[in-house]
């Protein structure tokens, strides 16, 4: 079992910035293929972002690309996601995952979860 525990969520306004990270708990996160999904409201999770276990390889929805920056520390078991130029569709819970195996794009590949911070980005 992983735990996951997010932290950085906030209100911003659109435009502005804010990292996101995940903590583990686990000596073997370095092994550990890691994600970014995001909720808004009244609608479904939909990826964000993917890193491999080494973190140099990346994977990011459309929506995001060139805007959120995925990465990860494995010395402090430690992934973030760096949000710049937010937009108020932005607006969602923002989960980290995590699986073993190669990174993926695919919500259903993820063996654990997070419990999810907010993102607010007002206009």
């Amino acid at each position: 079992q992983v735990q996951l525990v997010e932290s950085g969520g906030g209100l911003v306004q659109a435009g502005g910035s804010v990292r996101l990270s995940c903590a583990a708990d686990r000596r073997t996160f370095s092994s550990l293929a890691m994600g970014w999904v995001r909720q808004a409201p009244g609608k479904e999770r939909d990826f964000v972002a993917a890193i491999n276990w080494s973190g140099d390889i990346t994977e990011y929805a459309g929506s995001v690309k060139g805007r959120f920056t995925i990465s990860r520390d494995n010395t402090t078991n430690t992934m973030y996601l760096q949000m710049n130029s937010l937009k108020p569709e932005d607006t969602a819970v923002y989960y980290c995952a995590a699986r073993q195996g190669v990174m993926s794009g695919e919500l259903y590949e993820y063996d654990y979860w997070g419990q999810g911070t907010q993102v607010t980005v007002s206009s």
